[in-house]
């Protein structure tokens, strides 16, 4: 299932300058709406990115910077709290893995420090648009608590006993 991206900047990668692109990308009103909707936010005041997207190889890498002011919901209270989000950005991008290939064999053994495959490269594009907010939603908190909320365990209630008790109650327990 496709749907139409939110925040969608589109950069076509065989017109991309030998010494790279610098680009500032601002989400409109419409689009920071649709996605704090999709990251279950309260609202999205302000985000924009700055990267530089250069060759690497047959690939591409994008880095640089993210900035936003978000509405958070606490987790404690349901109150709406302001965040600000600043995260870095750097991700790869590669040619589309083979179907052969998208399936490791069995032998192969997961490292941990290994680093991640690239991102494939679709009809020649990468979309900056999206990489910013994938990093938006990597950068918040899935807890988000408003400063100064605790949180307060209900009080224990008496002991109520098990059902059996209650069972022995009722029986008119003549022991």
């Amino acid at each position: 299932m496709t749907h139409a991206l939110e925040f969608s900047r589109p950069v076509k990668v065989e017109t991309l300058p030998r010494d790279g692109l610098r680009q500032h990308i601002e989400a409109n009103a419409e689009e920071r709406a649709a996605l704090a909707r999709r990251c279950g936010l309260a609202s999205i005041a302000a985000l924009a990115a700055d990267v530089v997207i250069k060759r690497a190889g047959k690939g591409v890498r994008v880095t640089g910077a993210l900035k936003g002011e978000v509405e958070q919901i606490c987790v404690v209270s349901l109150d709406p709290f302001p965040t600000s989000i600043e995260e870095e950005i750097d991700i790869r991008f590669g040619p589309p893995r083979s179907e052969k290939r998208a399936r490791p064999p069995a032998e192969e053994v997961l490292l941990l420090d290994a680093e991640d495959d690239p991102d494939p490269i679709i009809d020649g594009m990468i979309d900056i648009g999206e990489v910013a907010a994938e990093f938006l939603a990597l950068a918040l908190d899935p807890y988000p608590r408003k400063p100064g909320v605790e949180f307060a365990a209900p009080e224990d209630e008496a002991p109520r006993g098990s059902a059996f008790d209650a069972l022995a109650r009722l029986k008119g327990d003549k022991s």
